[in-house]
């Protein structure tokens, strides 16, 4: 029988080391090592079967933000299509609140079996230092999958401000110190961030005006009430086309594909400037590593389709497709950047 000749296989491969089955009571345990590592050999074979088989349910990705964002349409996008290449359902649940960590921590406290994906954004990185108590533990309960995309913002100013560069923000900032607000959409939030960046590189103090989400920052910007904003970069060129807003540059370290002619803020007298919107795939922490590298296999697949890519482009975004490891390194350094801004900052974390 099929089964009884792998028995044997692996018993013979488990005395090389070794170890013997209690079946065989002739022979003996040479060491506890060889039992170990015996069983260590053993194991893997195992887990191929596992990938193999996956998925063998209906899947989910949680999107830790409101419907209609760069996460749910991602998500949305993907799910589609690993709907179709898995034949499993891929369902999409918004689970918004708490700058993203609300629909973390359920994936985190998912069963840890590749059905439950998480798409994070930018944000993410910044949870460790603005919480106290975060529901979860970023590096144990959640584990990297893929880094998808990546895209600037655009630092704006309303029309009425007399200054059209980078410098020559920076240069009214220092004459009118303290005078200045610069709008976010949120305490913590990317723009919050690359204000905050922003001033301490250029030795600048500008005001900082937290609101509940971008709608609402960008009705004062518009009024001029807050006059600098670092904005998405797809929201904000119909705005600067029509006038409404003046267009000084963009956070990323090279320029956008969909506004080339628009310098970065790195290349008009700050190097090292780089705040870049992204996002990104994790799964519960425990995921096995097989399945973690089929379903990575799967995203770059999917993020290499013409229309993925084309999607991704008419927001202002460009496919990254990481490998797990790489992700996972991109991440500790977005985490220790975010701390420093944040300390600069002096954002005190919430409880």
């Amino acid at each position: 029988m099929p089964e009884a000749n792998e028995l044997d296989r692996l018993r013979r491969k488990s005395m090389r080391v070794g170890i013997v089955d209690a079946a065989l009571p002739n022979r003996k345990v040479r060491t506890a090592a060889g039992v170990v590592l015996a069983l260590s050999l053993c194991l893997p074979l195992g887990s191929p079967g596992w990938a193999q088989n996956y998925p063998t349910a209906p899947m989910r990705i949680i999107s830790p933000y409101p419907p209609g964002g760069g996460t749910d349409i991602l998500g949305r996008a993907i799910g589609l299509k690993l709907t179709e290449r898995f034949g499993q359902p891929v369902v999409v649940e918004n689970r918004g609140g708490a700058n993203g960590t609300i629909g973390a921590g359920i994936a985190a406290k998912a069963p840890p079996d590749g059905h439950t994906m998480l798409l994070v954004a930018a944000g993410y990185a910044a949870g460790s230092s603005l919480y106290k108590n975060l529901p979860y533990d970023q590096t144990r309960d959640l584990t990297a999958v893929s880094h998808l995309a990546s895209g600037p913002l655009v630092l704006v100013v309303h029309p009425s401000l007399p200054v059209r560069s980078v410098k020559e923000l920076v240069a009214l900032a220092k004459a009118r110190p303290g005078e200045l607000n610069v709008g976010s959409s949120g305490i913590g939030s990317l723009p919050h961030l690359s204000a905050e960046l922003f001033g301490s590189m250029n030795g600048i103090k500008l005001v900082h005006i937290p609101y509940k989400g971008p709608g609402a920052a960008l009705i004062d910007v518009l009024g001029g009430q807050v006059p600098v904003y670092f904005m998405n970069i797809l929201g904000s060129l119909p705005l600067v086309k029509a006038g409404k807003l003046r267009a000084l540059g963009v956070t990323s370290s090279e320029r956008s594909p969909i506004a080339p002619d628009l310098p970065t803020i790195a290349e008009t007298g700050l190097p090292g400037f780089d705040m870049t919107n992204w996002y990104g795939m994790m799964v519960p922490g425990a995921t096995p590593r097989d399945v973690i590298g089929k379903l990575q296999q799967e995203v770059t697949r999917i993020l290499a389709l013409p229309e993925l890519k084309d999607l991704l482009a008419a927001g202002g975004m460009t496919v990254v497709a990481s490998t797990a490891a790489q992700f996972t390194e991109f991440l500790a350094s977005e985490t220790a950047k975010y701390a420093r801004i944040i300390q600069i900052a002096g954002v005190k974390p919430e409880q």
